[in-house]
């Protein structure tokens, strides 16, 4: 057991402790993973080193099925992924949910996390890769729109029907308008608020990605490292109390030593995407080991290297971190650490599964 482990088991109620800790009981076959963090099967000539992060909590294959089938019947609704949505099934983004949210198993919760996290991950997949137009200045004036769906804009009533007729044709508009709906009937009106500010941080980092992708710029590794600091899980991962059922307290949410492990544990996680994901990436695509090895004029493998030690540096100091805050801190912060800490042994063990990333997974 951690140090951030024991931390929290001397603090949490025995029923939190053994769900979090131990795995819970649902739908299928339930099974706690512990054991030391695993390797990376990325499709590429470098070796990525093992990974300090947890394993995934629990994996129960038969929720998360029930979830995959729901987003994309969802996903076929909107509009989202026409003619790839069979691709879509078989990267199991319910099963995403299901292992990052292991103190849940009602799939009506994890199917709201699952829309929201959808349509986050359309703008990439719509907007930047595969769309009709993928052309970088494009983006900006997309991101807007979308920001006014999720922050509703009130225009005068005179103009309000043109704007309307921008989301009715839109996919993603629509899909991000429709999961806040969602959302809204498990999440408190505050909890939707940390979502749109998280949103909108997000937007603020695409559009700096794409100033690189139309400038062919590659960009130093502190400005990279900052960019993952505003485009990273973090939209997804502050859902983690409403799919929990309960609601950190504000004051500790907007306390800057909470914020700044949370801060942490998005940048580690999406750094942990970065490698996952270089197998299947184009290899002029901006990521950490990419960017390091041009800054450096260092071998692609002395950047992974090194890439994964940012990752395992972050980590450690949010295990350290989380231990201490969630020994002072409320019942509901304890829990959010100790969700938090689940999310990203989830998010690991589905990177380390989905076909989205490995090209010896089904689809």
């Amino acid at each position: 057991m951690s140090p951030f482990d024991s931390a929290l088991a001397n603090n949490l109620p025995p029923e939190a402790v053994r769900r979090l800790l131990s795995g819970p009981t649902g739908l299928g076959t339930s099974a706690a993973r512990p054991g030391p963090p695993t390797r990376p099967e990325v499709s590429s000539p470098v070796r990525v080193p093992p990974l300090y992060c947890p394993d995934a909590v629990r994996d129960d294959p038969v929720l998360g099925e029930v979830v995959n089938d729901r987003l994309v019947a969802w996903a076929e609704e909107m509009g989202l992924f026409t003619g790839r949505l069979e691709r879509l099934r078989s990267h199991q983004f319910g099963r995403l949910f299901m292992l990052a949210h292991p103190d849940c198993d009602d799939p009506d919760r994890l199917l709201a996390a699952a829309r929201c996290g959808l349509a986050e991950w359309a703008v990439d997949d719509h907007w930047v890769d595969e769309g009709e137009d993928t052309t970088p200045e494009l983006l900006g004036p997309r991101l807007a729109l979308a920001h006014a769906v999720v922050d509703p804009v009130r225009l005068p009533t005179r103009y309000l029907p043109e704007f309307e007729r921008v989301v009715r044709r839109e996919p993603v508009l629509r899909a991000f308008r429709s999961c806040l709906d969602h959302l809204s009937r498990i999440a408190s009106p505050t909890q939707v608020a940390r979502l749109r500010h998280e949103l909108a941080v997000m937007f603020v980092g695409y559009s700096q990605e794409a100033q690189w992708r139309a400038s062919g710029r590659t960009p130093a590794v502190w400005e990279y490292l900052l960019h993952r600091y505003e485009n990273g899980f973090f939209p997804c991962m502050v859902l983690t109390d409403p799919v929990g059922g309960y609601e950190l307290p504000v004051a500790e949410f907007a306390d800057p030593r909470v914020r700044r492990t949370y801060l942490y544990a998005g940048t580690a996680n999406v750094l942990l995407n970065d490698l996952y994901s270089m197998g299947k990436e184009d290899p002029t695509d901006t990521n950490l080991p990419n960017v390091i090895a041009a800054e450096e004029g260092c071998t692609l493998q002395e950047a992974v290297d090194r890439a994964a030690l940012i990752h395992n540096e972050l980590m450690h100091t949010i295990e350290a971190e989380a231990a201490l805050l969630s020994a002072a801190g409320s019942p509901q912060l304890k829990r959010f650490l100790t969700a938090l800490w689940g999310w990203m042994g989830g998010s690991k063990e589905w990177h380390a599964t989905s076909s989205r990333y490995q090209e010896s997974a089904p689809g």
